[in-house]
């Protein structure tokens, strides 16, 4: 049964195809997700590495834009579900902070205007302010402007001169009846009740802002006073309890936040950040994108508790080929035509694997098992990926289910199969001598026989003979490759659907097996093979049996 045969519930499903892949991976991948988009899923179209010469051709030749390039199956945190950053500013106080505290509200992202990550400001800090060291708080309120005062006491400013130069110091004198002789208020901030003469004095001992509690209006000759001492005048909204607790409450956020952070991006796998997590003991921990914008915030329930991408593996079924960390994911099926791999699941899942000449074949099937129609150019896609894979039915693992969903393809879009068939292996065959390397590294399949590793790549052409004069220069790349690789063998096949066979160029220690298996004739380099354009049915069991012999090839 398909996952999405089931509840399958929301999110992104990824669709991918083998790395190196070739045209029958790449529109698998689309036709795949085509097929359940139409059914109402979310599922996208990925690719392990860069489209070849002939991809690239079919997929602009049908409308198609490339699938999403994707290099590790673990989640990012980006897929995870984060908490609201609490956004405050780095000029707000902290009676804003502690006014918005509660259960869901316990760690402060300190933002500029452009979203910017600045700092972190927790309860924690706050209470080491407010509850903690005196020494520190008075300290920070002496920084603090008395705008930022007027405002934590919900108070009006009737006076400020133009720079206040207060200590921090607070003195409450609103409840007590002994003179003010007795206090030391030089520089301090003085809580007074509606006392005429206590505020007089006050100003004429030294205080920097009166802070008057229980009054709404200051006589004219304290004001006076004031101005002339260049003495702040606050009227308090709250009586002298309260107004001496807000006071602290007046200081600016940028003083107490924690710039020391440890801070994650968007794009950062959730496994390398939990590992990070795991190390340290903070609540809470910011997300940020490219440009340190924040993003949400992360904890370890999050993390612990963060689901793993899914997938749908289409075209193989080998760990070795699939997307990097495929086993940290979840693989909710598996569509293929190749030998049965070496990929496990921890949960059943479903895995179709049918002996066909191309996995675009399958989905062929699958469009007219589940009575879905495709787009004219999807279906252009799943003919033209049928005709590549097999080499225009050519090749010896073609069947007869390949020819027949072909020429439903061909009837349902009117294109003649020898017409695109042709365009095809012509377009395969431009500028590919351009770039060696990259050539070699296009559809290229690594096997492991004894211990010993065997790479073998395969290049469609038009005609072989557009490889004349490129010998020397591509054996040189192939025996550097191979010794990169640490290759015992590297096969280079230039296969022909039109004359239906291939030659072969080898480096690496075990080259002279090529010769063995596929001998030149006399006077020749590279003898034409006819009929010989599988790599898994004809080249790969004839090398893997002359290693498995002892080096003894039996025909």
């Amino acid at each position: 049964m398909s996952y999405f045969s089931q509840d399958g519930g929301g999110g992104i499903i990824y669709v991918t195809g083998h790395r190196h892949p070739d045209t029958d991976s790449i529109v698998s991948a689309i036709a795949y997700a085509h097929l359940r988009q139409k059914q109402g899923h979310n599922v996208v179209p990925c690719r392990l590495g860069d489209l070849t010469t002939e991809s690239r051709f079919i997929l602009e030749r049908f409308n198609q834009a490339e699938p999403l390039f994707i290099q590790d199956a673990r989640s990012q945190l980006d897929e995870s579900i984060m908490d609201d950053a609490n956004k405050v500013s780095e000029n707000a106080i902290l009676r804003d902070v502690i006014e918005r505290f509660d259960g869901d509200h316990k760690v402060f992202t300190v933002q500029d205007e452009r979203s910017h990550l600045l700092g972190l400001v927790t309860n924690s800090s706050i209470g080491q302010v407010i509850w903690g060291d005196t020494a520190k708080a008075i300290d920070l309120l002496a920084e603090t402007s008395v705008e930022n005062i007027a405002k934590s006491i919900d108070g009006t400013l009737l006076y400020a001169p133009d720079e206040s130069d207060h200590n921090g110091k607070v003195s409450i004198i609103a409840l007590s009846a002994n003179h003010l002789n007795y206090y030391e208020l030089d520089k301090r901030i003085v809580v007074l009740g509606n006392d005429t003469q206590s505020q007089l004095r006050a100003i004429e001992k030294g205080a920097s802002v009166l802070v008057l509690v229980w009054t709404k209006q200051v006589a004219p000759m304290v004001m006076e006073a004031a101005k002339k001492a260049k003495c702040s005048i606050i009227l308090s909204g709250h009586g002298a309890m309260n107004t001496s607790r807000y006071i602290y409450y007046a200081i600016p956020v940028k003083s107490i936040m924690a710039k020391d952070l440890i801070v994650f991006s968007e794009a950062e796998f959730v496994d390398d950040a939990r590992e990070k997590m795991m190390r340290s003991r903070h609540r809470a921990y910011p997300i940020v994108d490219a440009e340190n914008r924040v993003m949400g915030m992360t904890s370890r329930y999050r993390l612990l508790n963060a689901p793993k991408r899914r997938f749908v593996l289409v075209d193989h079924n080998e760990a070795k080929q699939s997307v990097p960390h495929i086993e940290l994911a979840e693989v909710l099926e598996i569509i293929d035509h190749h030998r049965i791999g070496d990929l496990t699941s921890d949960r059943p899942i479903a895995f179709r694997n049918e002996p066909l000449g191309a996995t675009a074949t399958i989905f062929s099937k699958m469009f007219l098992e589940n009575n879905v129609q495709p787009d004219p150019d999807v279906a252009g896609l799943l003919l033209a990926a049928i005709i590549a894979d097999t080499l225009n039915f050519k090749s010896p693992t073609t069947t007869d289910q390949d020819r027949a969903m072909a020429r439903h393809w061909s009837d349902f879009t009117g294109i003649n199969i020898e017409e695109l068939a042709e365009s095809i292996f012509k377009a395969s065959s431009q500028n590919f001598l351009d770039d060696l390397p990259s050539l070699l590294e296009g559809d290229v399949k690594e096997y492991m026989v004894q211990d010993r590793k065997i790479i073998i790549s395969q290049r469609n052409l038009y005609r072989l003979n557009e490889t004349e004069g490129i010998q020397n220069a591509l054996e040189e790349v192939m025996e550097q490759k191979a010794k990169d690789k640490d290759a015992y063998l590297w096969i280079m096949m230039f296969t022909t659907a039109r004359d239906n066979g291939s030659i072969f160029y080898a480096a690496g220690p075990g080259k002279e097996i090529v010769r063995e298996v596929f001998p030149n004739k006399e006077g020749e380099s590279h003898t034409f093979q006819p009929g010989v354009v599988s790599r898994k049915n004809q080249v790969v069991p004839k090398i893997f049996l002359y290693l498995r012999e002892g080096g003894f090839y039996r025909a």
